[in-house]
């Protein structure tokens, strides 16, 4: 059944039984059943670190381009010129040049590419307060009640957003619309660059099912291979299996396959409250340089830590560590993660790295420990295969989270935290 819509590129409305614009001859028309129902969405801004640069110098235009190099020697985007010869981000620069000879190279400039993601950012928040960035260039959008406001549904208010970016800032951005987050993401990815694609939810169980489950969030690479192993590469065998045997498969991890698989996903679109960092901290009435007293206190900082993470729905890439000596001198020490953690087991293991390396007999008046580089928890604490127990040591946590939240903060400790502490005015 052909269906009524709008011109992607002018606007004008499609009657349902026509291929192209009457106005402008645009194939791009946009129509969906229940594209007027849906208000929530994810925007990518396209190839965004070479889309600047090509913007920046029309003559790379039609060339292929990459963008990085450097100390890391590694690609950190490709235009979609490169990506037709085999590139992509995270390659290698030695790899990328063997598929692309003729692929201009560029370093990054971060300090342009922040400055037009601020710019792109600023749009946003011209649709709707509610808008929620996961990086430089990506963002959810929730534009429920922006009807009346914008004097169209939602669909139109982003179709003309992505006009204006194009005119405006020079670059493209590619939009997925749904009626919750994750299959919004799903959806922007579906049709770059670009692109304007939409999910509904009387289709959602069926577009779901033809996907890899490498489509749902925190199913990279490793665990892939382990439902692979199980014979499970395609999200429609997922749905075909029970929640109770996914969680005993897969712990915690099981919950997200059979909810994602589904089209389930709840979480509201939440703007970050413009904090660059969640931490804890403490100051001792008598300054402390034994590790086995440090690390109690450490585990008890990380629990506040992550219970904030969790209550902001945020996730940090950075575990920091804050100690201050007896002489009132600061030292700060970092590890950045390989995935991004809301977990008080991940920030209390990393955090106690860091702090052995500085219990060399030092007494210290302070210790603190936070997260930093905060970004939205989709691809946060994905199961760890080399760390057999790191799964077990979650779906615990897990437990106890819902423990304190029934019973309070006191009713269940670790063996860590059970253990005496000394005297301090924490914060």
């Amino acid at each position: 059944m052909l269906l009524s819509g709008f011109c992607r590129d002018c606007f004008t409305k499609a009657s349902p039984e026509r291929k192209r614009c009457r106005s402008c001859g645009s194939p791009r028309i946009l129509r969906h059943k229940e594209l007027s129902q849906l208000s929530i969405a994810h925007i990518d801004c396209d190839a965004f670190y070479a889309s600047v640069e090509k913007r920046d110098n029309p003559e790379l235009a039609d060339k292929p381009v990459i963008i990085g190099g450097g100390k890391r020697g590694v690609v950190s985007t490709a235009c979609y010129v490169a990506r037709i010869h085999g590139v992509r981000s995270a390659m290698p620069m030695f790899k990328a040049l063997d598929a692309c000879p003729d692929a201009v190279v560029i370093p990054p400039d971060m300090k342009k590419y922040a400055k037009v993601g601020k710019q792109v950012r600023h749009l946003m928040q011209e649709l709707t307060p509610l808008v929620q960035p996961i990086s430089i260039d990506e963002a959810f959008l929730d534009l429920s009640g922006t009807e009346r406001l914008h004097g169209m549904p939602p669909a139109e208010t982003l179709a003309r957003f992505s006009r204006k970016i194009e005119d405006e800032v020079g670059i493209s951005v590619s939009v997925g619309l749904s009626y919750c987050k994750y299959l919004a993401k799903v959806a922007s990815d579906q049709d770059k660059p670009r692109g304007f694609f939409v999910v509904g939810k009387e289709e959602a169980i069926d577009f779901l099912a033809n996907l890899p489950v490498t489509k749902i969030w925190g199913v990279g690479k490793a665990f892939a291979k382990t439902l692979a192993k199980d014979n499970i590469t395609m999200i429609g065998q997922l749905q075909t299996m029970e929640k109770a045997d996914l969680l005993r498969s897969y712990g915690i991890m099981g919950a997200r396959l059979y909810n994602l698989a589904r089209g389930i996903d709840d979480r509201s679109v939440r703007p970050n409250s413009g904090a660059k960092s969640v931490s804890s901290e403490t100051t001792f009435f008598n300054d402390v340089s034994d590790l086995d007293k440090l690390a109690p206190i450490l585990r008890s900082l990380s629990e506040k830590v992550a219970a904030r993470l969790k209550k902001s729905e945020i996730a940090g890439h950075t575990v920091v560590l804050k100690l201050k000596t007896n002489d009132f001198k600061s030292r700060t020490r970092n590890r950045r993660l390989s995935d991004p953690t809301m977990l008080a087991d991940k920030i209390f293991r990393n955090g106690l790295e860091l702090l052995k390396a500085e219990t060399d007999g030092t007494k210290f008046r302070l210790l603190g420990i936070g997260v930093n580089d905060l970004c939205d928890p989709e691809q946060a604490d994905p199961t760890d295969l080399v760390d057999i127990q790191a799964a077990k040591r979650a779906e615990a946590e897990g437990a106890i989270d819902k423990m304190r939240a029934k019973f309070g903060v006191d009713i269940v400790q670790t063996g860590y935290t059970f253990k005496s502490k000394p005297r301090s005015d924490g914060k």
